[in-house]
This record gives C-alpha cells, sequence and structure tokens, in this order.
C-alpha cells in the first residue's frame, strides 16, 4: 500500500508538471512575472486589457492568430496582462485605456507603444519589423466544422453524434470573441469521434437561423444523441465551461488542454471487480476473469472499448504477476512524458488509467 500512495503521489506531480507546461500561443503575464519575462533575452509585444473592454474583444482572435504564429520563434514573445486582476504593472507602464499595446525590446523594459492596426497582419509586420524576424501568419485553425444548409442535417441530425452548434453571424463582435475559445473547444474534442464542434453563418443562412428559434448572436444549441430537435446552451463561454458541458452530457473525460484526465476509461462495475481480482487467491482469479469478459461484452457504445481493454489487462495480470500493474504504470507514465500523437497518448493514457485500479487495489 505505501508503494501505491508514492506511485500515486509522483503521478500526480507528474501530471501537475506536464499541465503547467502546457500553455496558451499567448502568454499570460502578472504583476509578480512581468519583469521575469519581459526585459529579458526576447523582444516582448503586450497587450494590457481588461476582460469587459469591447475593442479588446474585438482584438482577440487577432491577437490569438498573432500568439500562434510566433509560438515557435525563440526571440519573440507574444504576451498580454490582465488590468483589473493586475493594476500595479498596468500604472507602472502609464496604462490608461485598453487595449493598449507595447513593444518591449530584447533587453529593455522600455516600451515602445503600438499605433497601428490592430489586426493580425499589421501587429505581425510590426513584431518581425522590431524583431528583426520573419515570421509568417498561421493559417486559420480548422477544427470547428462548418456548416451549410448542403450538410446541417448530414452533421446534426446524425444519431451517432453529439454536436454542439454555434448559430453566429460575421459582423457580430460577441461572436468574434467567442471564436477563439470556440476553436479550443474543438481542438479539445478533435479525438473524440462521437463530438462534433461546429457553427453556422446564420446571417448567410437566416432560414435555418429561424427554423431553430435564432433570434440573436451568438446562439449555442447542443444536439445529443437523444434529441435532435436542440437545446439552448445556457452555461459560460469560458473554455473550462464548454469542456465541463461537453464531457457532463456526453460522458467524456478531457481537460481544457485536450488531454484525457485519470478518470477516462474507468467503468465502475468493472473496477469493482478488479478489486475482487486482485484479492482473489490464485484459483478464484480465474473465476473473476470470466465475469470481468462477462460484464465487459455486456457494455454498450462507447465503453465496449474500455471493456476489451479491462479483460485484456486483466488476462496480463494473472499472466505476468502483481508486480505487473506496478511495473507497466510507472513505463507507461515515462512514455507520456515524452513528445507522442495525441492519438497514441489517449491509447496509454486509457491504459494506465485502467491499471491503477490494480496497483490501488493491491
Amino acid at each position: 500500500m505505501a508503494k501505491s500512495q508514492i506511485w500515486f503521489g509522483l503521478a500526480s506531480l507528474l501530471a501537475l508538471i506536464v499541465v503547467s507546461a502546457v500553455a496558451d500561443d499567448v502568454v499570460v503575464l502578472t504583476d509578480d512575472s512581468f519583469e521575469k519575462e519581459v526585459g529579458k533575452d526576447r523582444g516582448v509585444l503586450v497587450e494590457f486589457y481588461a476582460p469587459w473592454c469591447g475593442h479588446c474583444k474585438k482584438l482577440a482572435p487577432e491577437y490569438e492568430k498573432l500568439g500562434a504564429s510566433f509560438k515557435k520563434a525563440k526571440s519573440i514573445l507574444i504576451a498580454k496582462v490582465d488590468c483589473d486582476e493586475h493594476k500595479s504593472v498596468c500604472t507602472k507602464y502609464g496604462v490608461s485605456g485598453y487595449p493598449t499595446i507595447q513593444w518591449f525590446p530584447k533587453g529593455s523594459l522600455e516600451p515602445q507603444k503600438y499605433e497601428g492596426a490592430r489586426n493580425a497582419e499589421a501587429l505581425a509586420e510590426y513584431v518581425n519589423k522590431e524583431g528583426g524576424t520573419n515570421v509568417k501568419l498561421a493559417a486559420a485553425p480548422q477544427n470547428v466544422v462548418v456548416l451549410t444548409p448542403d450538410n446541417f442535417d448530414e452533421i446534426v441530425l446524425d444519431q451517432n453524434k453529439d454536436v454542439l452548434v454555434e448559430f453566429y453571424a460575421p459582423w457580430c463582435g460577441h461572436c468574434k470573441s467567442l471564436a477563439p475559445v470556440y476553436e479550443k473547444v474543438a481542438t479539445v474534442f478533435k479525438q473524440e469521434e462521437g463530438v462534433v464542434i461546429a457553427n453556422l453563418d446564420a446571417d448567410a443562412h437566416k432560414s435555418l437561423g429561424e427554423k431553430y428559434g435564432v433570434s440573436g448572436f451568438p446562439t449555442l444549441k447542443f444536439f445529443p444523441k437523444d434529441n435532435k430537435a436542440g437545446q439552448d446552451y445556457e452555461g459560460g463561454r469560458d473554455l473550462d465551461d464548454f469542456v465541463g458541458f461537453i464531457n457532463e452530457k456526453v460522458g467524456t473525460s478531457r481537460d481544457s488542454q485536450g488531454q484525457l484526465t485519470s478518470k477516462a476509461g474507468i467503468v465502475e462495475s468493472l473496477d469493482a471487480l478488479v478489486k475482487e481480482l486482485v484479492a482473489a487467491s490464485e484459483e478464484e482469479k480465474k473465476t473473476i476473469l470470466s465475469r470481468i469478459e462477462e460484464e465487459a461484452s455486456n457494455l454498450k457504445g462507447s465503453t465496449t472499448r474500455y471493456g476489451k481493454l479491462y479483460s485484456k489487462l486483466a488476462k496480463s495480470y494473472i499472466e505476468k504477476g502483481s508486480d505487473y500493474a506496478t511495473k507497466e504504470v510507472e513505463r507507461l507514465g515515462r512514455v507520456l512524458g515524452k513528445s507522442i500523437s495525441p492519438v497514441k497518448a489517449d491509447e496509454l493514457t486509457l491504459k494506465k488509467n485502467i491499471l491503477s485500479t490494480f496497483v490501488a487495489s493491491s
């Protein structure tokens, strides 16, 4: 038991480190971190903003695009500061309106105010000129499925899919503010075959918007597998709000970085049988394995995959001995700490989560 507790402590620490290392394309600065990042060995463009500021919301998708484009440029940092939360640093640098954009050359805390157009193209040209780089703007992300009258029914009314739809208008300020967040939601769930994050230009396709009672923008509606009439999404519009909603409604287990959580793949009825298996004598183990296989065969939908994995791992546990689970969890933790594809990461995380039940029961 002591060994298990030590392992879980290390696993939790590893998870924390991994999550902490994953950052947005635009780096968030605070009163405490500002001078640890600015004035060092790279040029920094900083947007000083307020969450309630309309112009800041309009700039947000353009600034995110800029951040994504310069993410791999080692000599440049694209950053932002919430002046509602971090007033002292904003006051220090003379910020009196929002958004204020300032350029801090490499090794300097003396800023130059940016006075150009507030779009990604103009900002990129400015940063390239000041920073001596030649970075090109990244292509727009494509994880949000674009709906039209031609594909709406095929995608949204598919009874094998849970679909979240944003009905928007291109001229709508709130829609523009939501765009980068909504794209991140789509990115989080891009590995989930049964989940679709989509949008429809309801200004261009008014009849579809009217059909679903759209009277303002953006309007968000959720079309689960069992209710293709649709239901209003009335939750918050932060990334965590959307991720929590989809996880709850669909039964997925993703965090805001798109990684599977420690709950992914866990089936309570099979977990209970695993605990029995671990505690059983050698003679009893085969009988319990049969019960695991039987229970797994009764699972439906996405849990069918998990059931097969439980059965396979239970067999390996019996054949390879009680140390198998602990050693394999440790090995999987090391592999997951490396750079691997999202598909492979999902596969190994599911295996690690289920094996952790064997370890915890030892």
